[in-house]
């Protein structure tokens, strides 16, 4: 095995990032070997991957470094405005992709479609925030809003004001979404308290809340798949 200092283009071809990801997929790749791609190179005495590792270690992970403002991600060595610039334009281009995909779709009826979209939407986000999907009645997306930003609780969300805009939208169902910065995408008491008061509140002008998504660290909370709508 190679030495982890010497340049990437001195390692076997079958362990450099770039070919491992056009010969087995980009899903094949670790983080680091993701983000040295993203890098291209590497700083004096240190490869790409050896610079992907230190720097995923001192954001504490990916989901970290993705969520850093732009004075947190340029005070590590090997990074700049410049590399700020070009993650950020990855990342809206991701979004805009998976919305597009959402968007073009026949139906809303993917669990999977609509998780995946709402990932790259919101969890690399560092606060709280509530969106809506506002569906029309052949499970078509409508729109998709940040309703609320903030701690999401019974006195912050107001299930007045979603109704509010489904009418305004003539919506037929919704979807429900938040984020968990901390990355753990489990419902807390609250988290099931107010998708119970939209549940009722929009019950009352025959309209159906379809899934509540939690989004964290790991893959998506679904409050459909676990019975709990």
């Amino acid at each position: 095995m190679s030495d982890s200092h010497s340049s990437i283009k001195e390692w076997p071809e079958q362990m450099r990032p770039r070919e491992k990801l056009l010969q087995y997929g980009a899903q094949s790749l670790s983080d680091s070997e993701l983000l040295a791609i993203f890098l291209r190179t590497g700083v004096k005495g240190c490869s790409a991957v050896e610079l992907a590792n230190r720097l995923l270690v001192s954001f504490g992970g990916l989901n970290e470094l993705l969520g850093a403002n732009q004075q947190q991600f340029c005070e590590h060595l090997g990074l700049g405005p410049a590399k700020y610039a070009q993650l950020n334009a990855v990342l809206e281009m991701s979004k805009r992709f998976y919305r597009h995909q959402l968007e073009s779709k026949v139906s809303m009826t993917s669990s999977n479609a609509v998780a995946q979209y709402l990932s790259h939407l919101m969890r690399e986000l560092q606060y709280e925030c509530f969106y809506v999907l506002y569906l029309d009645n052949q499970n078509q997306l409508i729109s998709c809003d940040e309703v609320f930003r903030g701690t999401i609780n019974a006195a912050s969300v107001y299930p007045r004001e979603i109704v509010r805009e489904v009418i305004k939208y003539n919506a037929a169902s919704v979807i429900l979404s938040h984020n968990h910065p901390s990355g753990i995408a489990t419902p807390s008491e609250a988290d099931r308290r107010i998708t119970q008061r939209i549940v009722d509140a929009l019950a009352l002008i025959d309209v159906t809340v379809l899934d509540h998504f939690i989004i964290g660290r790991d893959d998506p909370y679904s409050f459909a798949d676990h019975g709990l709508l």
